[in-house]
């Protein structure tokens, strides 16, 4: 039954949620911690720091966390897939000719969708910050990430951000008084673990060499390479995919069509590979769809399955804990930052889109709507007068 539940769940997350990586977090956090409780706010802000330390997609690798601590490996594999098919079988449509989507991006319910994202965003870091962000120390490292990555963004600088405040946390917050994250058994023992992370590495060394076997192979480790070695997920995948896929299986412009059609649909970019797998010659459009689909998730969720197990023990000891309170509070700056860039400035193009903006977020903390109706409210309202 929870296998069932956690599907049910990330199948409406997949088919709602618009915005990105980061306003995917938002959303996750309203189901699992506010609306179900299966996390704590500490817990999930540490699978939240944990996934931004990984190379990988963030949100898919935090959907998998919690569906693996919720119900084990089937739970896992029931988040994953619950959040990545919808957007997987659209871009395989999209790729095969099945609907013409003409200019995506112009659509008013597009931009509903995106100004929706601000209010999910806006309500994630509000209510982390009352959680996480509990001292002076806490106030300044939050907002010192804040500025430092609205100036400086980019995964690299995310990566030294938390680590810092990793530090300053371990250093300046009492570990007696640091909160814990509290998260469930781990159902993977540390022996798995590294099983795990090595097949991973395993992973990147034997591909290149099968990859000249035949055409399968060459789309696999092309997949694979750019799913293992991105940081930050989201848009930054993209010249790592574009590296493997152009020209040697597609041209520049139908690798830019899919692009635009990819930031129209909701779940992770990352099925942005989805729609490159259907779109190259050398395989049928399915079996294409389906290498890629699992060539560029596949690295990030063993690395996530495989560092949970360690993540979870380090978190019990108390240094460990004051470290990660710094961290979490890094991980809301962080939020706050994208909040701005490229939530905000991606989405509120003038007035009227902030006064949906703040209608959004008035439904979502006074209202107390479930955030899918505010999303769907938003694309018809988009529709109508943006």
């Amino acid at each position: 039954m929870r296998v069932l539940e956690v599907f049910v769940v990330f199948l409406r997350l997949g088919l709602t949620s618009f915005g990105g990586p980061v306003a995917h977090l938002g959303y996750f956090r309203t189901e699992v911690v506010t609306r179900r409780a299966w996390l704590s706010e500490a817990g999930y802000a540490d699978v939240v720091a944990l996934a931004q330390f990984l190379p990988g997609p963030a949100s898919s690798q935090t959907g998998f966390a919690v569906g693996l601590l919720r119900a084990g490996w089937p739970g896992a594999l029931a988040a994953w897939l619950g959040f990545t098919a919808p957007s997987a079988l659209l871009m395989l449509a999209f790729a095969v000719g099945v609907g013409n989507l003409g200019d995506v991006g112009a659509a008013g319910s597009l931009a509903g969708l995106k100004v929706a994202a601000v209010a999910i965003v806006a309500q994630a870091v509000a209510g982390m910050w009352s959680s996480l962000v509990t001292d002076r120390v806490r106030v300044a490292l939050a907002l010192g990430v804040a500025a430092l990555l609205v100036v400086l963004p980019g995964a690299v600088w995310q990566v030294l951000a938390l680590l810092a405040c990793g530090l300053i946390g371990w250093r300046f917050l009492p570990s007696a008084h640091a909160t814990a994250g509290h998260l469930p058994t781990v159902p993977v023992s540390r022996m798995t673990g590294l099983l795990l992370i090595g097949l991973c590495g395993a992973g990147l060394l034997a591909l290149p060499l099968l990859a000249p076997l035949s055409g399968g192979w060459a789309l696999l480790e092309a997949t694979y390479r750019a799913g293992a070695l991105v940081f930050g997920g989201g848009h930054v995948v993209l010249p790592l995919l574009e590296a493997g896929f152009v020209p040697r299986f597609l041209t520049h412009g139908t690798f830019i069509a899919g692009y635009g059609a990819a930031n129209a649909v909701p779940g992770p970019l990352f099925t942005f590979a989805t729609y490159l797998g259907a779109a190259q010659h050398a395989l049928s459009p399915v079996l294409g769809a389906l290498l890629a689909t699992v060539g560029v998730f596949l690295p990030g969720l063993l690395l996530m399955a495989g560092a949970l197990p360690f993540w979870s023990a380090l978190s019990a000891q108390p240094a460990a804990r004051a470290a990660l309170a710094g961290v979490n509070a890094g991980v809301v700056g962080l939020l706050l930052a994208a909040l701005y860039s490229p939530v905000f400035t991606g989405a509120v193009r003038g007035p009227r889109d902030l006064a949906v903006a703040l209608a959004a977020y008035a439904a979502l903390t006074a209202g107390r709507l479930p955030a899918w109706i505010v999303v769907l409210g938003c694309a018809l309202l988009g529709q109508l007068v943006l």
